[in-house]
């Protein structure tokens, strides 16, 4: 019979695969031996392995490219990274080697891009996409890097107010985008997106506020769906709308050329996952030649935010199975050594799924199991109720280790679960290994951060072991009280 942990996935995958290969029953993920990587460094342990980054980037760049020369399309296109997925800069430095754009969501985003353009890795040529609802800092900061030169940071407009508010602040012209309020899927709990203006609103927005603007000039469409790209009814009739507010404001203001389809692409999070990246860019380019054909209008130059395709494929962790629990006949408690609600928030937030399967012993047989976290909470988990799948591991055997990845969780997951900061039942957080590989294949790795200490949290929690820190605030209050009575 047929009942070791690799043929149960022969017989209902197909594997190996790009990323997944097995060198006796040890799993190796791009090459990397991931039990040496245990060896060497424990559990738990993330990593983030570099050169997928590039590798998704520049694989975006052919499809693209292909299909440009396909359809004779005379409109470029412009690969920008959504740094909300990943504001890491080992991120950043590896996504930036691969002459792409920016997009930002908030001030702080801003002294992100500073940094970067006074070390040398972005320029005034690089595009600097402005996106979300803008707060007076984020006003400030984008006005300042436009004074101060960078005439292709193009904030895009998301409410009616946003332009007067960057006029009082930037000093000369500068170019604007304006963000389609898209309608959500029917399913969604709401019809219309919160973000943007919608539809039927922009071009009289635009005959209002930006026609006859002495400073202001509209370049780009911004469109983007809360699913994502899609192929299926839904995103194809969304895409059509927005092409006809391109088209129709194309007629009347010939400085649009920019259309931004935004980001979306989805990443694979199962060993069954198919999509065709290729497929889908070549009906996008296809579609908006035909109706810019169809109108009489120049095609736009693209522009995509890739977030979740830039850095999600690139991450990876790795826990050890600590102790298992019969709770009653049917369920078996996998319990490992670290939590799922702090280093995999979306798995409890959202149900999100990611690749899991064990870095050791392929050949051992198996069993049914659910997987819990450390954490007192009762929804610290993660098996087949939220994830429809039932979660098969290797049988559990207390003298022999059983160490289990989750993999392509590069894409918020620190940001969302509050890297350096306050865990859940102050579990810490685990170590952090960057991985990269030269030109020759060698495969190197450093320790980002070593995992979070007792110290670190309860800084944060105001138990701080310097009393005149405390000494120094309460003569300061106390002085402020003083000159509050005079």
């Amino acid at each position: 019979m047929n009942t070791k942990y690799i043929d149960l996935i022969n017989q209902t995958f197909d594997f190996p695969q790009e990323e997944f290969l097995l060198k006796k029953d040890q799993l190796l993920f791009h090459d990397i031996d991931l039990n040496k990587l245990v060896e060497t460094y424990g559990t738990p342990l993330k990593f983030t392995y570099l050169p997928k980054i590039s590798d998704n980037i520049n694989k975006s760049k052919v499809w693209f490219k292909n299909a440009i020369e396909k359809y004779n399309y005379s409109g470029n296109y412009n690969y920008c990274y959504c740094t909300k997925s990943s504001h890491f800069k080992y991120v950043l430095n590896e996504a930036l080697k691969n002459d792409i754009h920016v997009e930002t969501s908030s001030a702080f985003d801003i002294d992100i891009i500073e940094t970067l353009k006074e070390e040398g890795k972005i320029n005034d040529n690089t595009f600097v996409i402005s996106n979300g609802f803008k707060r007076a800092q984020y006003i400030t900061n984008i006005a300042r890097l436009i004074n101060n030169g960078h005439q292709n940071c193009i904030p895009i407009i998301d409410n009616y107010e946003e332009i007067d508010l960057l006029s009082n602040e930037i000093h000369d012209n500068y170019n604007i985008g304006i963000r389609i309020a898209s309608e959500e899927e029917p399913k969604f709990e709401f019809y219309t997106s919160r973000l943007g203006i919608g539809y039927k609103n922009i071009v009289p927005f635009y005959n209002k506020q930006i026609k006859d603007h002495p400073k202001v000039q509209l370049k780009m469409l911004h469109f983007f769906i809360n699913t994502g790209i899609r192929d299926n009814a839904y995103y194809w009739n969304e895409l059509l709308k927005c092409l006809k507010v391109y088209t129709s404001l194309k007629k009347i203001c010939p400085t649009l050329d920019s259309l931004n389809i935004g980001g979306g692409f989805p990443i694979k999070n199962s060993l069954a996952f198919d999509f065709d990246y290729e497929y889908i860019i070549d009906e996008i380019i296809n579609q908006i030649k035909l109706t810019c054909e169809e109108e009489g209008v120049d095609v736009p130059n693209i522009f995509t935010e890739f977030g979740s395709f830039t850095v999600g494929e690139s991450g990876g962790a790795i826990y050890e199975v600590l102790y298992q629990k019969q709770q009653n006949d049917r369920e078996k408690w996998n319990m490992i050594n670290s939590s799922f609600i702090t280093t995999l928030p979306d798995t409890w937030a959202i149900n999100k799924r990611f690749i899991m399967l064990p870095i050791n012993r392929w050949n051992d047989t198996y069993e049914r199991v659910l997987l819990g976290g450390l954490t007192c909470d009762s929804d610290d988990y993660y098996n087949s109720e939220q994830h429809m799948n039932a979660i098969y591991l290797p049988k559990y055997h207390k003298d022999k280790p059983l160490y289990i990845g989750f993999f392509n969780i590069g894409a918020y997951q620190e940001s969302i679960g509050g890297y350096g900061g306050l865990q859940h039942c102050l579990i810490p957080a685990p170590k952090h290994i960057l991985i990269d590989k030269d030109t020759h294949g060698n495969i190197s790795t450093q320790l980002f951060r070593e995992q979070q200490k007792s110290e670190e949290l309860l800084e944060i929690l105001g138990y701080d072991k310097k009393p005149e820190k405390h000494t120094i605030q309460k003569f300061n209050a106390n002085a402020e009280l003083q000159l509050a009575d005079k």
